[in-house]
């Protein structure tokens, strides 16, 4: 190896074709406040992703918190503990207490037969995770929702493009949130969003996310400074010009390492169903047969420089600031926990090769080769 093998890598278009964006912008002197490339990047995300109305913000975890500040969620939200920790800490900054629910074992989402027993008088939301952009059972999440008079909020944080019946995921629950951080498949460097329903919540959204500005001179809410510089937004309109291809290489090396790995002993994937997917990671886990741990793949990998990731392990619920409440004990989260501790997310991005993609499943087979022995 030359150079360490990350388990995934930005879409940068060619530099060149960046400069002129950036030339409009000095010559502007335009950098932030809803700019122009601000507004077209609006415009033309909703486009593409088939929403009506979209909030861009400077990164994901603002989009969330601002979401529930949006939605004014009080008391007890539910949630998963199979995430990354931004989605729990947006409820910790809105001073709401997350209420761990466990996860269905073939799509690594929220369990909806598992939410209706975590509903207490003090429920008002449901916080589920579209996890590897694999789409949540949206339809009886929304059931339970109508049937106690809850918001539901989607962390769609990986789950860009991803459409499910040929209509875009985003449509679902009162608010949807994106992420556009350099690890995503469409990135603006740092970024984010919300999908909105109607223009009354996105006036809403776009007054929280500037300070609580309705105007010059009149504040309606305590509002945060989120906004999307026109850099970003610029970058943004950029990417929409390479994304088609960038998604179709994804799901090519998707499909190579299923072929190359679907015989190989102790090794199965996490997510089987990949209907309208953005092949966003590539999960795998690590059984009892395989002859060796998870944790003893994952450091034979790193000692190749090949960056291999357990996401997500620990669980959030396993971190300090939430494992004290009664809904983070292990018991109550068996399945989580067991996925947890046999995840692997193997390199997958636009410009990894098929040579150093060769390279990791030959490593994983030589493990298994030797296990058999």
């Amino acid at each position: 190896m030359v150079k360490p093998v990350p388990v995934t890598s930005p879409l940068l278009p060619p530099l060149e074709d960046f400069i002129p964006y950036l030339q409009q912008i000095w010559d502007s002197r335009r950098l932030t406040n809803g700019g122009p490339f601000h507004e077209q990047l609006e415009k033309e995300l909703a486009e593409y992703l088939g929403v009506e109305h979209l909030c861009l913000f400077a990164n994901g975890t603002l989009a969330l918190v601002t979401a529930l500040q949006a939605l004014r969620v009080t008391g007890e939200v539910i949630t998963t503990p199979y995430s990354f920790v931004a989605t729990a800490h947006s409820l910790l900054w809105n001073g709401l207490k997350p209420v761990f629910v466990d996860i269905d074992p073939h799509t690594c989402n929220l369990d909806p037969a598992k939410i209706e027993e975590a509903i207490t008088p003090l429920t008002t939301a449901i916080l589920p995770v579209h996890c590897y952009g694999t789409p949540c059972d949206t339809d009886r999440i929304q059931r339970i929702a109508d049937t106690y008079g809850l918001k539901v909020i989607y962390d769609a944080a990986h789950a860009f493009a991803v459409r499910q019946d040929g209509t875009s995921i985003l449509r679902n629950g009162d608010l949807s949130i994106l992420s556009f951080h350099a690890t995503k498949v469409f990135n603006t460097f740092e970024g984010g969003a919300i999908v909105c329903p109607d223009a009354k919540i996105k006036q809403r959204v776009d007054f929280l996310k500037n300070f609580g500005f309705a105007d010059e001179v009149t504040v309606v809410a305590p509002g945060i400074n989120g906004k999307m510089s026109e850099v970003n937004a610029a970058f943004g309109l950029l990417q929409l010009k390479h994304i088609d291809a960038a998604l179709a290489r994804r799901q090519r090396i998707d499909g190579m390492y299923r072929d190359a790995l679907k015989a190989v002993k102790g090794i199965s994937f996490a997510c089987q169903d990949r209907q309208g997917h953005n092949y966003s990671y590539f999960p795998i886990l690590v059984g009892d047969d395989f002859g060796i741990s998870r944790d003893e793949l994952y450091e034979s990998f790193r000692e190749r420089d090949i960056l291999v990731r357990r996401y997500f392990y620990p669980l959030i619920s396993q971190f300090p600031m939430y494992r004290g409440g009664d809904s983070a004990r292990d018991a109550r989260l068996p399945i989580a926990r067991e996925i947890s501790s046999r995840v692997l997310c193997l390199p997958i991005y636009d410009s990894l090769s098929d040579e150093l993609l060769d390279q990791v499943v030959a490593l994983i087979k030589a493990h298994a080769a030797e296990s058999s022995r």
